[in-house]
């Protein structure tokens, strides 16, 4: 990760600076044009104990990605419905998507899919809520074909549809355990590579789920990339293939912002469309992530595997937001790796620098938030909540 153009550093083995420094020119002159859409979506995975990080309980986890929308959408706020649940350290990466969003300028569409409750904010309904979040990977059936592919056309539709560039975010507890699932159904080996919620990764854990997953589902040798989803996956993946495919027919630029589930969602679009058009497919397909995420540079290796099995030239971009000067140990955590990417926030950040922002500024503001919070109650301060 030598490369740094802006303060925004390049991840992954296959970039250069004049390729670089030109994409990210393109998305310095596309800020004000992108269609920001946060999808959040439930998966009974989040259930398993000790999978997740994002609330400190099975019961909080099924609220996590009402809460971040509601804030992501409204910040700090005395009208709040959904309390940001406890964390054991850190505070949601929202609040970082939130005062960066300001900044430029962004209204976020909200797409919820698989959260069991109808939010009260304004949103994008691509299915009926009741039909709730998607079964446990360790089923071997997470979804039925026919939901995957509803979810799928839905998402395509929109991007074919779509005259402008798009960003890509996400709030799925147990998210990261799906995208590994997805990626080790191609035959990718990355146990060691996908992080977590958690400051350590529970990798025997998910390693075992995972197994048991991919036994159950008996994937044939003519499998693809639905059938995958539909066998160890979450809604958000199938909507999400389909609105980057739909994206990129329509000739648009897409921002993934996250880590390991954007990289899920790019290596099965790049398992489902044809093989003469990959590289044309993501050239303008950005991966946006955190500094925090790629720290010890596993993302960077994560993002060459895919790469090379498919043998295209994708760009991965790290954000240089930190908060080494901050004295909130919610935002010191960041630092020490208990948090670390969620919510669009390494993809929110870039955007916010590219348009002039300083760290010292998007750092205040992100304390200022964290005191109104506190002020408001926004933040559980109970362990059961």
């Amino acid at each position: 990760m030598q490369i740094s153009y802006l303060g925004i550093k390049l991840f992954g083995s296959n970039g250069n600076q004049k390729l670089f420094s030109e994409r990210v020119d393109l998305l310095k002159k596309e800020i004000n044009n992108f269609i920001f859409y946060l999808v959040i979506a439930g998966t009974e995975t989040s259930q398993i104990q000790g999978i997740s990080a994002a609330g400190i309980n099975s019961k909080a986890r099924k609220r996590t990605a009402l809460a971040d929308a509601e804030f992501l959408l409204f910040g700090a706020s005395i009208d709040h419905k959904y309390k940001l649940p406890f964390l054991n350290a850190g505070v949601t990466p929202a609040l970082i998507s939130y005062v960066c969003r300001k900044l430029i300028c962004a209204s976020p569409i909200v797409v919820p899919i698989g959260i069991k409750e109808k939010p009260y904010f304004s949103h994008l309904i691509v299915e009926n809520y009741l039909v709730g979040p998607a079964k446990c990977l360790t089923t071997g059936k997470s979804m039925n074909k026919e939901r995957v592919l509803s979810l799928y056309k839905k998402g395509l539709e929109i991007g074919k549809s779509t005259k402008q560039p798009i960003f890509i975010s996400e709030s799925v507890p147990g998210g990261t355990t799906t995208a590994q699932a997805v990626m080790e159904a191609f035959g990718l080996n990355v146990n060691n590579l996908i992080g977590s919620s958690l400051i350590n990764a529970p990798r025997n854990l998910k390693t075992k789920v995972i197994k048991a997953g991919l036994l159950k589902a008996n994937l044939k040798n003519n499998f693809d990339s639905l059938d995958v989803i539909s066998s160890v996956g979450d809604p958000f993946q199938a909507f999400s293939m389909g609105l980057l495919i739909g994206a990129r027919l329509a000739k648009q630029s897409v921002v993934l912002s996250g880590g390991s589930q954007m990289l899920a969602v790019i290596l099965l679009a790049l398992e489902f469309i044809d093989s003469k058009e990959k590289q044309e497919f993501v050239d303008f397909v950005f991966i946006a992530t955190t500094g925090w995420l790629v720290k010890d540079n596993s993302l960077g290796d994560l993002l060459d595997l895919i790469t090379e099995k498919h043998n295209v030239n994708l760009l991965g971009f790290a954000s240089p937001l930190n908060f080494k000067s901050s004295t909130f140990k919610e935002l010191t955590d960041y630092e020490i790796g208990y948090v670390k990417e969620g919510v669009g926030a390494g993809g929110m950040s870039i955007l916010a620098f590219l348009k002039g922002f300083s760290n010292e500024e998007i750092v205040s503001r992100c304390q200022i938030n964290i005191e109104r919070m506190k002020e408001l109650g926004q933040i559980s301060l109970n362990k059961d909540c």
